[in-house]
C-alpha cells in the first residue's frame, strides 16, 4: 500500500462512506470542484466507471500538484485532469454527467449565484453531488455553511430535481457530515445561455 494512502486511511474511508451511496453505477465526464489534496478525486476515479474522465478543478496551484502526486502513485492509468481554475467562476468544461463540491461550497458566500451557473455545466440527468458539514453556524474553517435542510431548498432553487441526502457520517470537527444529491433536468443545461 502506498505511503499517503496509509497515513491517510481515515479520512479515505470517511470520503469513500460519504461518496459511494452518490455514485452507484455512474461514469462519463465529472469534476471535482475544489478537489485540494486529491482525497475525493481518488475514490471518483476508483468508484466511477472505467474511461470515465474526471476535471480536478483548484484554485490552489500547490494542491493540485500534491493531487497529482498522490494519484500517480496510487492510480497512475487515472484519467485525471488538474485544472488550475476558481470554480466560483465561470468555468469552460465540456458538458458532465457529474460534478463533485465535496468540501468546497462553505468557502462561497454567494451559493445561489455559482450553483445555478454550476448546474448549467450537466448534461440533463447529470448529478450534483454536494458534501458538506451539517450546521448553519459557520467558523473560521467553514466560514459559509450549508446545512442540509439548506442545501435541499437551494438545489431547488437552482433548477436541480430529485434533491436529496444519500449519506451521513458523524464529524469530530462539527458533529455531521452528510451528501446531498441532486439531477439536472431538461431545461437546467446551459440555462445561462
Amino acid at each position: 500500500m502506498n505511503n499517503w494512502l496509509e497515513r491517510e486511511s481515515r479520512r479515505l474511508n470517511k470520503a469513500r462512506r460519504l461518496l459511494e451511496p452518490g455514485l452507484a453505477g455512474c461514469g462519463g465526464a465529472w469534476a471535482d470542484l475544489g478537489c485540494g489534496d486529491g482525497i475525493f478525486t481518488y475514490w471518483l476515479q476508483v468508484l466511477l466507471k472505467p474511461g470515465s474522465t474526471i476535471y480536478a478543478v483548484d484554485k490552489d496551484r500547490q494542491a493540485l500538484r500534491q493531487m497529482q502526486r498522490r494519484l500517480a502513485e496510487s492510480a497512475p492509468e487515472a484519467a485525471v485532469q488538474p485544472v488550475l481554475a476558481d470554480f466560483s467562476r465561470p468555468l469552460s468544461l465540456p458538458p458532465l454527467d457529474g460534478l463533485l463540491l465535496a468540501n468546497s461550497l462553505h468557502f462561497i458566500k454567494a451559493k445561489e449565484t455559482v450553483l445555478k451557473a454550476l448546474a448549467a455545466l450537466l448534461k440533463p440527468g447529470g448529478r450534483l453531488l454536494v458534501i458538506e458539514y451539517n450546521t448553519g453556524r459557520g467558523n473560521y474553517a467553514v466560514p459559509y455553511p450549508l446545512a442540509e435542510a439548506d442545501f435541499l431548498a437551494l438545489a431547488g432553487r437552482v433548477g436541480l430535481v430529485e434533491v436529496k441526502i444519500v449519506a451521513r457520517a458523524p464529524s469530530s470537527f462539527l458533529r455531521e457530515m452528510y451528501t446531498g444529491l441532486a439531477l439536472a433536468g431538461a431545461a437546467t443545461l446551459r440555462q445561462q445561455l
